[in-house]
């Protein structure tokens, strides 16, 4: 008989319900394509109803008295939600003396809280929401956190970042149990794509930086995204924004919250990103594109920042193509 890995996803009041229904989506997925692969249940405290963030109310299967007594799940999910910095006394003691015992615990979003404030996260690197990652690093100080990775596993441990990076993890975990390929259809069935690791920032560059007030600095900034192959330097950039180059690198990370190079360099490393993704180039055409000038200098880019050289990037998280639709038979002209 097929092993099946139970999941228990943990239920409150005021939960996020995309963090919820994102990974649970992926798993039940995952068990339609893999025949079953996951038993899937969610538990609330007394096994009632709870009201979602956003108003929906969500039936749980079982109590967490009863799941606890059903004996520990194989992976164990706690997501987020408003009511995760305001928690129920009741849930965290659940969660001190049961989650531990979950071959693999997972958080989502604000989850993460949670599992702090239950001390199941000391001495582990994790990240969350970047909202609250700054509450989470001063309110739990042996925890380490890191704002920005989308997720981050760390033993047997994995939390993610807000919402959707939820299904980033939970394909994560799909394709260490069962393998890429069930992983893959999973993802093109919820029209997302399996091709975010887990140390890829949970913002573009664009995001992660303030737009500039000022006009001229605004449009260097649009700039920078639209031509990654021009000359970025601090000097050409000053020159566009009609400044001194001490004057517009002081000014640009004074609106942006990001130096000039620092914003540049996060430009360039998405571009190529998204050029090994998506497009048919090589290594060496796409480090030129980005204005990288030579591979082995978008090499190094891409090792500081993501763990890994350009082409593995692309061999990792390049979707595979989808599978051809079979030919019926062939017909002959009408005559």
């Amino acid at each position: 008989m097929k092993h099946r890995r139970s999941i228990l996803v943990v239920l409150f009041d005021g939960v996020q319900s995309l963090d919820v229904t994102g990974p649970v989506e992926v798993f039940a997925g995952a068990d339609h394509c893999a025949g079953g692969a996951y038993d899937i249940r969610t538990a609330s405290l007394d096994g009632g109803p709870v009201r979602t963030g956003s108003g929906l109310t969500v039936v749980p299967d079982t109590s967490l008295a009863a799941a606890a007594g059903e004996g520990a799940p194989h992976t164990l999910i706690v997501p987020g939600g408003p009511y995760t910095r305001d928690p129920h006394r009741e849930l965290i003691d659940w969660l001190r003396v049961h989650a531990p015992r979950a071959e693999r615990l997972v958080s989502v979003c604000t989850g993460a809280l949670l599992l702090a404030e239950a001390g199941l996260l000391d001495g582990h690197r994790v990240t969350s929401h970047w909202v609250v990652c700054e509450q989470l690093a001063r309110s739990y100080p042996e925890v380490e956190v890191d704002p920005d990775p989308i997720f981050v596993r760390d033993g047997h441990i994995a939390t993610s970042a807000g919402v959707t990076a939820g299904i980033d993890l939970a394909l994560a975990l799909v394709e260490e149990d069962l393998g890429r390929e069930v992983a893959l259809t999973v993802a093109r069935h919820l029209v997302v794509f399996l091709r975010r690791p887990g140390n890829q920032a949970q913002f573009s560059a664009q995001l992660a930086a303030q737009t500039a007030r000022r006009e001229p600095l605004r449009d260097v900034q649009q700039y920078i995204s639209e031509h990654p192959a021009h000359d970025l330097s601090v000097d050409a950039l000053a020159a566009r924004a009609s400044l001194s180059p001490r004057h517009f690198a002081r000014a640009f990370q004074e609106e942006t919250g990001v130096p000039p190079g620092r914003y540049v360099e996060r430009v360039r490393l998405e571009h190529a990103r998204r050029l090994l993704e998506d497009g048919p180039d090589g290594v060496e055409e796409v480090s030129r594109a980005c204005g990288y000038g030579t591979p082995e200098a978008m090499r190094r880019a891409f090792v500081k920042a993501l763990g890994t050289p350009p082409a593995e990037y692309r061999r990792r998280f390049r979707p595979l193509p989808a599978p051809a639709k079979a030919q019926g038979p062939a017909h002959s002209p009408a005559r």
